[in-house]
């Protein structure tokens, strides 16, 4: 009988403290959000509208009493989970890519979270897109042989193979 009223005294003392822990993790959670919003927007330019319509969904979420606290954050972990494993996919889509005022119908190659290019659909004009200067930047031609080969092998049309890009360098941490 002892024992059970230490495991009702254990049980209640959590009850209690149930309210200090939601007064810690709401705030947390919107702060969680807050950063994924920042992380999006100063990422690579890809899925970018998919990707600002889940934190806006989150942001509606967070703010409704109708889902329960764990869904809640459930839902933000599986939001910080999708944008982890966007840079480990390598993918291609086809698209417009304003240049100069101009439209090019070009193939976006993603390479994960580390670079994004741009070619031309006759294959004959590449870009890198410069995420400091957030522009587009002319690739020497010595490189649309290894664009294409690596759009190739994202659409799983060609073997695995290596092929040779310019990657950004990556800046020191302060």
């Amino acid at each position: 009988v002892a024992d059970q009223q230490n495991s009702l005294d254990l049980i209640q003392t959590d009850i209690n403290g149930v309210d200090k822990l939601r007064q810690g993790v709401v705030p947390l959670m919107f702060k969680m959000v807050d950063a994924l919003e920042q992380f999006v927007n100063l990422d690579l330019p890809f899925n970018t509208e998919v990707r600002q319509n889940r934190v806006k969904n989150l942001k509606d979420i967070l703010n409704t009493a109708e889902v329960t606290l764990a869904e809640k954050y459930r839902l933000i972990l599986d939001a910080y989970s999708i944008e982890r494993e966007y840079g480990n996919f390598v993918a291609v889509h086809t698209g417009k890519l304003s240049l100069d005022g101009k439209e090019v119908l070009v193939d976006f190659f993603n390479l994960g979270r580390v670079a994004l290019y741009a070619q031309s659909l006759d294959q004959k004009i590449a870009w890198m897109y410069d995420a400091d200067a957030k522009s587009w930047n002319k690739l020497d031609d010595s490189y649309l042989r290894d664009i294409t080969k690596g759009i190739r092998i994202a659409r799983k049309q060609g073997a695995l193979d290596l092929f040779a890009l310019p990657i950004p360098a990556a800046e020191t941490a302060q």
